[in-house]
């Protein structure tokens, strides 16, 4: 791949949204061109996949149907949006990816291991350059989103879901060090900025931008 894929992380109230678009810029007074979606979504088909995965409505999705819904809505959204901006050498930064399916699906569902088998075949492999985890508790996260909006069906869940989400993303951080950072979500907003530019600083280097 010619590009850059960057993914970022967390669970409710982290504060991606701000971060992306720090990233956002931090590439674009490079000159490059950026790429910036989501997940689940990015593509017409993900977006109304999207739809029904985040519907309070849908009290009565099972586990496993749920597993399956973000794994289609990522594999169009790999095969026509993601794949052919790297391939053209473009900057694709991403609201989520798998880690969001493993710490949600995997360890916040107790899906286990089924997680990522189907998410391998739903990316081909595809896997990011680097991901910013935004570690917050997750308590204070959800009060951060309750003050933003309205709760989607996932935010809706019970803490104890919550933490065990937390606790997937600590383990894939642990797991994978050379590509998960770790973000203390709770510092200033600058300042989780300065941390991810250094980061971003040593990426741009080691790939020749």
């Amino acid at each position: 791949m010619k590009g850059l894929f960057i993914t970022l992380e967390g669970g409710d109230g982290a504060g991606k949204s701000t971060q992306i678009r720090n990233i956002e810029r931090f590439f674009e007074e490079k000159g490059l061109l950026v790429v910036h979606t989501r997940e689940p979504g990015g593509t017409h088909i993900s977006e109304k996949l999207r739809e029904i995965l985040l519907d309070n409505s849908n009290t009565e999705m099972s586990d496993v149907t749920e597993m399956m819904i973000y794994a289609a809505a990522r594999a169009q959204h790999v095969r026509e949006l993601i794949l052919p901006a790297l391939e053209r050498g473009d900057i694709v930064i991403c609201d989520r990816f798998v880690d969001s399916s493993v710490a949600y699906q995997a360890y916040g569902r107790e899906l286990g291991d089924m997680v990522s088998i189907v998410n391998s075949y739903a990316t081909g492999g595809l896997s990011p350059d680097i991901t910013f985890w935004l570690d917050i508790d997750p308590a204070a996260g959800r009060a951060r989103a309750a003050k933003a909006g309205d709760l989607d069906r996932l935010e809706q869940e019970k803490l104890d879901f919550h933490y065990r989400v937390y606790e997937g993303y600590r383990l894939i951080a642990e797991k994978e060090p050379d590509r998960v950072k770790r973000i203390d979500a709770s510092d200033t907003v600058d300042n989780i900025r300065d941390n991810i530019y250094e980061y971003l600083d040593a990426l741009c280097r080691s790939k020749g931008i």
